[in-house]
């Protein structure tokens, strides 16, 4: 009696677990989305049984995935008519009419570079001369003699569209570049290399690199989705609006 007790309870407990997240969302987006719902994950899962899956593989990559319907929701540090004009160049035609955003924060983009280097802020022209491959040595901002290192997320077109638009001036980035994939990934490589330096969203910051003092560069963070959200999406939407707020870091 002992063991069918046991596997009785085994069973109710098994059963329960997976009642309690019965529904879910899976989101894929880029580094300053993923902070905020990374942050507000656990408070929305405890206060609403809904399982949050959040993919760090870029908006574009989960824009693709979302038009195919592997996910549920799109996450972008860009406005949504930017993101259309990022899959259009890269071939990929979108109905903006068939998608809704909604606004869930603030997208800050930071320049980033390693802990050991001396520079502590750059001027916009300093910025620009860096990342049109004009300024390639750290002396000529103030820093030491050794090469600049760029490092350039492919998977990050919010603040790579932030840097060109608003430090740039439309003009094209160098070529000249350390190809990165996530903002993860652009963070972990200026923290192994002196000489790095580069753009990502500011809420990733942690001890492991250094922020420089730059000119401001900001602009909304999104979620998109295929039609009208689902119970859950909005769930989610009005979690990160209301109660959500106090968790995340301004």
């Amino acid at each position: 009696m002992k063991k069918i007790v046991c596997v009785l309870t085994a069973g109710i407990i098994l059963m329960w677990s997976a009642g309690a997240f019965a529904d879910g969302i899976k989101i894929g987006a880029g580094a300053a989305p993923v902070s905020i719902l990374k942050t507000v994950k656990e408070h929305f899962e405890k206060a609403t049984a809904v399982k949050l899956t959040i993919l760090e593989v870029g908006p574009k990559v989960a824009m693709q995935d979302l038009l195919k319907g592997t996910i549920d929701v799109v996450g972008a540090g860009i406005t949504l008519d930017e993101l259309i004009a990022v899959m259009k160049k890269d071939g990929i035609e979108v109905n903006k009419a068939e998608l809704q955003s909604f606004v869930i924060g603030k997208n800050r983009a930071a320049a980033f570079i390693n802990k050991s280097n001396p520079v502590s802020r750059l001027t916009k022209e300093q910025l620009k001369g860096i990342f049109t491959g004009k300024i390639t040595n750290w002396k000529d901002v103030g820093g030491k003699d050794m090469p600049i290192i760029i490092v350039w997320g492919k998977l990050t077109p919010g603040v790579n569209t932030l840097l060109i638009s608003k430090v740039l001036d439309g003009e094209s980035p160098t070529k000249d570049v350390l190809e990165a994939v996530t903002g993860t990934d652009v963070k972990q490589n200026i923290a192994s290399n002196q000489e790095a330096i580069g753009i990502v969203a500011s809420n990733v910051v942690d001890d492991t690199i250094k922020v420089l003092e730059i000119p401001e560069m900001s602009s909304d963070i999104i979620l998109v989705t295929q039609g009208k959200p689902s119970p859950n999406v909005r769930k989610l939407i009005d979690f990160i609006k209301g109660e959500g707020q106090k968790y995340i870091r301004q």
